[in-house]
């Protein structure tokens, strides 16, 4: 009996670590998923230099970026699609919070794929 006892005791303990993974992929938008924002924070992180502005941790630089991590949106109504054109198209100087300007693309060389991986990196820093 003790033996079925902790079967099924391991069973729901795997159960319950299991779940919150499961509903955090629930709750992300259609065709994200959690590799893609861990590429997107490589890419923040890196290659894509947004943290040059934003800084490593997306709080933002002084006169530089924005802090991707308030509760305020500047240039975007917070949804994934927001943000990715916010990221595509840039931020003119007249119309940047910081009066900086964000060159089309971040002024990285990423593709498609790659911005829509740091989209979905910056839409998920607000929901951690």
């Amino acid at each position: 009996m003790r033996h079925r006892f902790c079967g099924l005791a391991l069973a729901w303990a795997a159960l319950l670590v299991a779940a919150p993974a499961v509903l955090a992929q629930e709750e992300l938008p259609e065709g994200v998923t959690q590799e893609m924002i861990a590429e997107g924070e490589s890419l923040f992180k890196g290659a894509g230099v947004c943290a040059v502005c934003h800084a490593q941790n997306a709080e933002g630089m002084p006169n530089l970026g924005a802090d991707l991590t308030d509760d305020e949106w500047q240039h975007s109504d917070g949804s994934l699609k927001g943000i990715l054109h916010s990221i595509t198209k840039g931020v003119t100087a007249d119309k940047s919070s910081t009066g900086s300007v964000m060159p089309p693309r971040g002024g990285s060389g990423l593709s498609d794929s790659q911005l829509e991986a740091v989209a979905a990196y910056v839409w998920s820093l607000r929901r951690e």
